[in-house]
């Protein structure tokens, strides 16, 4: 069963492999993203990152989603994580049985859109207006959407944030 989808841009990190895989004692990472998936060294400094602890599989974001709606899954510990709001809104809606849509990290690293700054919601948090309405639809999916970047910090409800 999935147990949280993180939008996080950097994918498998410090906080991935040491805090959150331990914190939600899970046995698989799933990272759905077309251009990691397709990327021979983007995934295999994903794996390198990743806990030994947990399978890791970097797939496109179709494979993702069908690997989380097969039945198997649910004898499974799953951490989904996707880097970006596009590929989040998707997962929210074509994945079933999502307990929890968290938004760690985002916006400092993503792909620039011309000249335009992105707004500061929080220390690890910078959108776009587009990205903004993106999530806002995330949060209105019903499940229930926070941001926290670690376990340890507490947890924001994300639709307020955005509101």
């Amino acid at each position: 069963m999935i147990k949280m989808v993180r939008l996080d841009e950097r994918m498998i990190h410090g906080q991935i492999a040491i805090k959150w895989s331990r914190h939600l004692d899970v046995n698989r990472i799933i990272v759905a993203d077309d251009d990691a998936a397709n990327n021979p060294v983007i995934q295999q400094s994903l794996m390198m990152a990743a806990p030994a602890t947990c399978k890791t599989a970097i797939v496109t974001v179709d494979k993702a989603i069908g690997l989380c709606n097969d039945p198997r899954a649910e004898s499974l510990s799953i951490l989904l994580i996707v880097a970006t709001p596009e590929n989040l809104l998707r997962v929210a809606k074509e994945v079933q049985n999502i307990p929890v849509i968290n938004v760690g990290n985002y916006g400092r690293i993503a792909a620039k859109q011309g000249t335009e700054t992105r707004k500061t919601y929080d220390q690890n948090l910078y959108l776009y207006e587009n990205e903004k309405e993106i999530l806002k639809q995330v949060a209105a999916t019903g499940i229930r959407c926070i941001m926290q970047t670690t376990p340890e910090m507490v947890a924001q409800d994300l639709g307020k944030m955005l509101s």
